[in-house]
C-alpha cells in the first residue's frame, strides 16, 4: 500500500482535569489550555501545531469533556464541530478512542489513527514526526497496534514502562505492560536494557483497532456500533448523548493492550516529557545557574536555588533564602509548597476547594 496524507489521522486526547497544577489546572480550565512553558501557546496548541507537518488539519480529531468544547474552539479556531469527539461523561480512554476510531472508520476504512496526549512536551519534533511515519507504514501493511516507547533516561517511579523483545528489528514486540514499579524495581528495568517508558502515544489503522474493540470489549463496541450510520453526520451528537454514558470506564490500557496479542513499539528518544508536575515542568524549562525556573514573573533570586515559579505575566517578585520549593501565583491562589511534597498538591487542592 502506498502510503499518503489522506490516510492519516490523529486524535488528541484532552479530556484530562490535570489536578497536580493546581491552582493554574482546575476543572473549569485544565492545564492543556493553560500557556504553562510561557511560549505564548498553550499546550493543546501547540500539540496541533506538532501534528501539522505530517497530518492533514481537518484530519486532526480532539478527544475532549463536552464542557471544554468551547475552550478548544477558542484555541483552535479553524477547526469545524466535526472535528470534535465530544464526551458527555467521564468514561476514561478506551470509549472515547472507540468513538474516535468509528468517526474516522466511517470517513475513511483506510485511516490510519495516531492517539496522542494534548499536554506533553516534545523537544525534537523532526525526530517525533520520522517515527511517527515509520509507525504509520507498519500500521498499514499489517494488523497491529502500535505505541512509541521513550528510552528511560533514569529509574523513574511516576511512569508505567512497556516490556519489549530484545533482537534487531527497529520495531519490536511487546511482552507486557508493567505498572509504575517502585524504585527498586525501576533501576531494575533501567539496568535490563528491555524496559521503556509509556508514554500514552499509540497507532494503528481503525480497523485494527476496531477489530480489537469487538474481540476484548465487545458490549462497548456493540453500544457505539449501533450508531454507524450517524458518525459524521447532524444526528451523531443525540446518539452520543444518550449512549456514550452507559459505556464502560475503563482506560484503553486495561481494556486492549494488555490483552491483545499484536501489539508492537517502536524505542524513542525525542526529547519527550510528560509535564505531569510542576517538578517535572522545573525539569523542562530553562533555569539560572542556582538552578531556579520560572513561568511569566519577572524575579530577584537571592540564596534561593532549585525553586519553580510561575506568577501572571510580568509580575515583580523577589524570593530570598528559599530552597526547592514550588511557588505558584494564580487569580486569587497562592501556593508555597516544598517540590519534596508535590504529591501532596491533588489532596491539598480538594481541602482548599
Amino acid at each position: 500500500m502506498i502510503l499518503n496524507s489522506t490516510q492519516f489521522y490523529a486524535v488528541i486526547m484532552a479530556g484530562g482535569v490535570g489536578s497536580r497544577f493546581w491552582p493554574v489546572s482546575t476543572p473549569d480550565h485544565p492545564k492543556q489550555f493553560h500557556d504553562m512553558l510561557g511560549t505564548g501557546k498553550t499546550l493543546l496548541q501547540q500539540t496541533f501545531e506538532r501534528l501539522l507537518p505530517l497530518i492533514p488539519e481537518d484530519q486532526i480529531l480532539i478527544s475532549t469533556n463536552d464542557k471544554y468544547s468551547d475552550l478548544v474552539k477558542r484555541q483552535l479556531p479553524h477547526i469545524s464541530d466535526n472535528q470534535l469527539v465530544l464526551e458527555p461523561a467521564m468514561r476514561n480512554t478506551a470509549p472515547a478512542i472507540l468513538y474516535a476510531a468509528l468517526k474516522v472508520f466511517t470517513q475513511n476504512p483506510d485511516g490510519i489513527m495516531l492517539i496522542a496526549p494534548s499536554d506533553h512536551w516534545i523537544d525534537r519534533e523532526d525526530v517525533f514526526i520520522t517515527h511517527l511515519k515509520t509507525a504509520f507504514e507498519k500500521c498499514s501493511k499489517e494488523d497491529v497496534l502500535m505505541t512509541m516507547g521513550i528510552v528511560p533516561t533514569y529509574p523513574n517511579t511516576g511512569y508505567g514502562y512497556i516490556q519489549f523483545q530484545k533482537d534487531e528489528n527497529q520495531i519490536k514486540k511487546v511482552n507486557r505492560f508493567a505498572e509504575k514499579p517502585n524504585y527498586e524495581n525501576a533501576v531494575k528495568f533501567m539496568e535490563s536494557g528491555e524496559y521503556l517508558w509509556n508514554a500514552g502515544i499509540f497507532i494503528w489503522s481503525a480497523k485494527s483497532i476496531l477489530k480489537a474493540f469487538q474481540s476484548y470489549l465487545p458490549q462497548t463496541y456493540e453500544l457505539f456500533a449501533k450508531g454507524n450510520s450517524l458518525y459524521n453526520t447532524a444526528l451523531e451528537p443525540e446518539f452520543i448523548q444518550n449512549h456514550y454514558p452507559l459505556a464502560e470506564n475503563i482506560s484503553v490500557d486495561y481494556a486492549i493492550l494488555e490483552k491483545a496479542t499484536n501489539v508492537f513499539v517502536l524505542p524513542v528518544d525525542m526529547g519527550w516529557n510528560d509535564l505531569g508536575t510542576w517538578g517535572a515542568l522545573h525539569q523542562k524549562l530553562d533555569q539560572d545557574a542556582q538552578k531556579n525556573a520560572v513561568v511569566l514573573a519577572h524575579t530577584y533570586f537571592e540564596e534561593a536555588t532549585g525553586n519553580m515559579l510561575r506568577t501572571a505575566a510580568g509580575k515583580k517578585v523577589i524570593i530570598k533564602g528559599l530552597h526547592d520549593y514550588i511557588v505558584v501565583d494564580h487569580e486569587d491562589v497562592l501556593m508555597i509548597i516544598p517540590r519534596s511534597d508535590e504529591q501532596a498538591i491533588k489532596e491539598l487542592s480538594k481541602k482548599i476547594n
